[in-house]
C-alpha cells in the first residue's frame, strides 16, 4: 500500500510517500503559519498534485482534530483561521482517495504504537514536552479521543493551584507553563539569559547553577507524570520532544519516581520516544492505511 503522509506543525510541513510502511521521499516546505488555515490547505493540496498513484492520504496536524470527519475543532491564533479548516472532505473530494486526519500528538503516539517505543505495550500514555506539553492515551493501537475528540489535553493539568485561582487565562498554574521546555527557558532567563534553546541548555553542563534549574525543572515534570500514573495506571509512558532524547533528564526522573509515585505503581515504564520528529508521519500513515483498508 502506497500512502502520502503530511505531518503539519506551526514552523514547518514534513512530507513524504510510505510504501508498505517504509517511509521515502521525505521532503520540508515551511508552513507560513501566520499566513493562516486557507494558506495551509492549498499548499498542502499543491504538494499532493506533485504525486500520482497512491492509495490513501494521512495527515498529522496541529490543533484539536475531529478525527472522524477530519476537520480542525479549534486551533489558536499561533495559524489564524485554521479553526474548522475541512481536511477530509476537501482532500476526499479533490483526490478521490480515503483521507485520514489526526492532531499531531495523538499521531505521534499512534507512530510510537505502531513503529516505536510502544509496540511492546497494549496501552500507555504519550506526553510531548515543547513550547507546551502535549498528551494521548493509546489503548489497543487506538486514541483515546473524549467525548468531543478533546482528550488528554495534559499541558492543562493545574499544578499551581495559587497561580490558577489569581490568574485569567486557562493555562496558568497548569502543567505546561511549567514543565515545558519554554518552562524550562524561563526559569534559566534570570541567571542564563543566553541559554534559550534546548541545545544551549544541554551544552552548559558544567554549569552547577543550571545543573540545580534542571533538577528543579523536573520535579515539575513529575508533578503531572505522578498525577497521571495515579489516575491511568498505565503499563508506560513514553515521553517525546527534542529535549526528551537528553539522557539527563530520563535518568533524573527514574531517581524521583519513589519519591513522586506510591510504590504499588512502581511498575510503570517512563522511557523516551524512539521515532523523533518522524513519529507524527508514522502514525499518519498508519491512519492512513487503516482508512485505504476500511
Amino acid at each position: 500500500m502506497k500512502n502520502l503522509v503530511f505531518d503539519i506543525g506551526g514552523t514547518s510541513i514534513k512530507y513524504g510517500v510510505c510504501q508498505d510502511n517504509s517511509l521515502t521521499d521525505t521532503k520540508e516546505v515551511p508552513t507560513h503559519a501566520e499566513k493562516g488555515g486557507t494558506y495551509i490547505l492549498e499548499t498542502v493540496i499543491s504538494l499532493i498534485q506533485a504525486h500520482s498513484d497512491y492509495d490513501a492520504i494521512g495527515i498529522s496536524t496541529a490543533g484539536q482534530v475531529h478525527a472522524k470527519d477530519g476537520y480542525i475543532i479549534y486551533a489558536n491564533q499561533n495559524i489564524p483561521g485554521y479553526t474548522g479548516t475541512q481536511y477530509k472532505k476537501t482532500l476526499e473530494e479533490l483526490f478521490h482517495v480515503p483521507v485520514a486526519v489526526e492532531n499531531d500528538v495523538n499521531a505521534a503516539a499512534l507512530g510510537e504504537a505502531v513503529y516505536g517505543a510502544g509496540r511492546d505495550y497494549s496501552q500507555f500514555l504519550m506526553l510531548t514536552y515543547g513550547t507546551g506539553v502535549g498528551g494521548a492515551v493509546i489503548n489497543d493501537k487506538k486514541v483515546f479521543h473524549g467525548s468531543s475528540y478533546c482528550a488528554s489535553e495534559f499541558g492543562a493539568i493545574i499544578t499551581h493551584s495559587n497561580a490558577r485561582l489569581s490568574g485569567g487565562d486557562y493555562f496558568d498554574g497548569c502543567y505546561e507553563k511549567y514543565a515545558s521546555t519554554t518552562g524550562l527557558l524561563q526559569m534559566l532567563k534570570p541567571y542564563r539569559p543566553e541559554l534559550d534553546t534546548g541545545r544551549k541548555i544541554f551544552d552548559a553542563l558544567d554549569d552547577d547553577t543550571v545543573i540545580r534549574i534542571i533538577d528543579k525543572w523536573v520535579d515539575e515534570i513529575m508533578l503531572g507524570l505522578a498525577t497521571l500514573t495515579h489516575i491511568y495506571n498505565p503499563s508506560c509512558i513514553i515521553l517525546g520532544g527534542g529535549i526528551m532524547a537528553q539522557p539527563l533528564i530520563l535518568q533524573k526522573i527514574e531517581e524521583k519516581k519513589s519519591r513522586f509515585i506510591m510504590p504499588s505503581f512502581a511498575h510503570v515504564h517512563i522511557i523516551a520516544a524512539a521515532l523523533g520528529n518522524s513519529a507524527g508521519i508514522y502514525g499518519a500513515n498508519y491512519l492512513a492505511a487503516q482508512a485505504g483498508i476500511s
